[in-house]
């Protein structure tokens, strides 16, 4: 019997009426397993029509009934990793120690949430002029939406929710509907850790439950992951409706070699920024540069890594690699790597023909490795995200910061040499968001800021850190002037002497 998944609306399940519903494939074999329910605008209405009701009192609640909530949820959290990591790997396809990954990262910024109190200290300056005092306060903004992508479907929500519902908002999230077990189950969570009804809920659909959380006249602001089409769509859409947005789109993140690196610490870098998760992240690295006579060496250490890569089910402990998220994708990725020669790219692995035995439905891509890339190549030029890695060559470091700093993406970025001074140029002259230092995937830690620059980002506002508590909130100035107490009225005696 095909599983059916259905709205969280107003704290318990909604059984979609709309009608129509989308498929959820399992990725290792094909074959469709659930039915998610595609809501319509009068389902959003009643998502956000619930979030608003909530936001009434979950907005004036103390803080520490919001982090005792939240402290409730993150054990609930840790206890029910398996079975998170479990919808992940159905659903998505990456292997069981990835999903876990994805759950830990997601706690991470749960843990921030939880002590949230910190970030929304005011501040106060006293006696800025005789008797006046300045105070600046920080208020939650009222229901605020999070529209997320496939390849993380537990990570991403958990980067935008528990900061937005601790800074006392209430949500509204449209997960991706190829995967959207993980959500629900997050929902279920938070209900079970005591979290008011409607202030955290969840619809699916499309194109039209998405435009109308963007139109909404109650949503004050969207967090958004995904594309860099769709970022800019949402980001334009939403901003003309007069909301709050951050919208984190498409990357081609770079890592530099330089002669001076070691090349097997470098090697190893690149494989698993490149293949981890077969690729679909906005992280990956897709594209190594190695500077100077380096660049056989490399590809070669690079290729008998990739090699060695097991790609099999998810659920298979061994495996460290799954397949693709849908079909569709998978043939897409594959036509990068069929088109790579005739564009001038060499061919070092082709794992287009890849196929798992008993399970040949699948979504399964072997990897690709391509080397000498040139620019002008579609394999450079978009995003993959999927499981190829391409090699471009370049004379200097100078060339290679050129190159780099030419792609209309600016996501994260990596060097990789033992050379400080080499290291703190590249920091400061690289356009980028995220930049390693011999780390190919420099992903912050909760306390600081996810975000790219130019069409990685649209938006003043990285995700979650100090830039998550800001946009989830807005800044408030009271000045004040209270009279001396010695200036009481006549026939006032609060006991303060008349004369000061």
């Amino acid at each position: 019997m095909t599983k059916i998944v259905n709205h969280w609306i107003g704290g318990k399940t909604a059984e979609g009426a709309s009608g129509t519903y989308g498929p959820v494939t399992d990725p290792a074999t094909g074959e469709v397993t659930t039915k998610v329910a595609f809501a319509s605008v009068e389902e959003v209405d009643a998502a956000v029509a619930a979030a608003k009701d909530a936001f009434a009192t979950w907005g004036q609640s103390s803080l520490a009934q919001r982090t005792s909530i939240l402290f409730k949820f993150r054990a609930l959290l840790d206890g029910h990793r398996d079975e998170i990591a479990a919808l992940i790997t159905a659903e998505h396809g990456k292997v069981h120690s990835d999903a876990l990954g994805e759950v830990a990262r997601g706690l991470e910024i749960v843990d921030l949430a939880c002590g949230i109190s910190v970030q929304l200290k005011g501040e106060l300056s006293t006696q800025v002029a005789t008797g006046v005092d300045v105070a600046a306060i920080r208020q939650p903004l009222g229901v605020v939406a999070g529209i997320t992508p496939f390849n993380f479907p537990a990570m991403v929500p958990m980067w935008m929710f528990p900061l937005a519902i601790a800074c006392g908002n209430t949500f509204v999230l449209k997960p991706s509907e190829k995967d959207p077990s993980a959500a629900l189950k997050l929902a279920e969570l938070l209900a079970e850790a005591g979290l008011p009804d409607g202030v955290f809920n969840v619809v699916h659909g499309d194109k039209v439950a998405v435009d109308r959380l963007l139109e909404h006249p109650d949503v004050k602001a969207v967090s958004f992951v995904g594309s860099t089409p769709i970022a800019r769509y949402i980001h334009t859409t939403a901003s003309a409706h007069g909301k709050r947005v951050q919208a984190l789109g498409g990357a081609k993140n770079h890592m530099l070699v330089l002669p001076d690196a070691d090349l097997d610490a470098a090697a190893d870098a690149a494989v698993s920024a490149a293949y981890g998760s077969a690729g679909e992240r906005c992280m990956a690295v897709s594209a190594v540069v190695a500077v100077g006579s380096i660049g056989d060496e490399l590809v070669q250490k690079i290729r008998e890594r990739a090699e060695k890569i097991k790609i099999g089910l998810g659920t298979d402990p061994t495996s460290e690699m799954g397949p693709l998220i849908t079909k569709v994708h998978r043939d897409k990725v594959a036509s990068y790597v069929t088109g790579a020669a005739g564009e001038g790219a060499e061919v070092v692995l082709d794992g287009t023909g890849y196929t798992v035995e008993g399970h040949e439905g699948g979504h399964w891509i072997g990897i690709s490795l391509l080397d000498k890339v040139p620019t002008s190549a579609k394999a450079y030029q978009d995003e993959i995200f999927g499981p190829v890695l391409s090699v471009l060559r370049v004379d200097t470091y100078e060339d290679g910061v050129a190159l780099i700093n030419a792609s209309p993406y600016g996501n994260g970025t990596a060097i990789f040499t033992r050379d400080g001074g080499a290291a703190r140029r590249f920091q400061l002259e690289i356009e980028a968001g995220m930049v390693g230092v011999n780390v190919p995937i420099p992903v912050p830690v909760g306390y600081h800021s996810f975000g790219g620059w130019k069409d990685s980002l649209f938006g003043d506002h990285h995700i979650y850190g100090n830039d998550g508590t800001h946009f989830y909130t807005r800044g408030k100035v009271v000045t004040t002037r209270w009279p001396d107490p010695s200036d009481a009225p006549a026939g006032v005696d609060l006991g303060f002497p008349r004369n000061h």
